[in-house]
């Protein structure tokens, strides 16, 4: 017990998406793992019949707007599994915004960089991927930041500030 109270205000024991950081990393995740499996549905996905497993000759279009490809779909899968299993630690949900944020400014860059109908545009990329990839971007790293400005404490009641 001495031990306990020795502790005070600032035990804090982490629980499952339990912070606002947290909560940003698990939503981000569960978007994505939705964006990957949507990608896969008929329907949702137009032009399905025409997806490649990898680049830009895929005319299948989520949403009738974003080019997808098989590959495509599995790193929106694998991202959004890593968000949801990376929301369960704080400093993890921190990094998840901040370097899944930096890699959609990179693939961003790239995509602009990237003539859309070389070979080079392996993944594949169009115009409203790119854009998307920028607000994704910024907005991941903004979260990541701004979220954890400090680091979460649990009061003796058990709430955490």
């Amino acid at each position: 017990m001495a031990t306990e109270s020795a502790r005070g205000a600032n035990n804090y024991t982490e629980r499952y998406a339990e912070t606002p950081l947290q909560k940003a990393a698990l939503i981000f995740g569960i978007v994505f793992l939705l964006v990957g499996i949507l990608g896969f549905i008929p329907g949702v996905t137009t032009n399905i019949d025409t997806m490649m497993f990898a680049g830009h000759e895929s005319e299948a279009l989520l949403l009738g707007i974003f080019q997808v490809s098989i590959f495509h779909n599995l790193v929106h899968l694998l991202f959004g599994i890593l968000g949801v299993w990376l929301a369960a630690r704080w400093s993890w949900s921190r990094w998840y915004l901040i370097i899944g944020g930096v890699i959609y400014l990179v693939l961003w860059l790239y995509g602009l960089i990237v003539d859309e109908a070389s070979a080079a545009n392996f993944v594949p990329f169009n115009d409203a991927d790119d854009w998307l990839h920028l607000i994704l971007g910024i907005a991941m790293i903004l979260l990541g930041v701004l979220l954890s400005r400090r680091m979460p404490t649990r009061t003796a009641e058990g709430s955490v500030s």
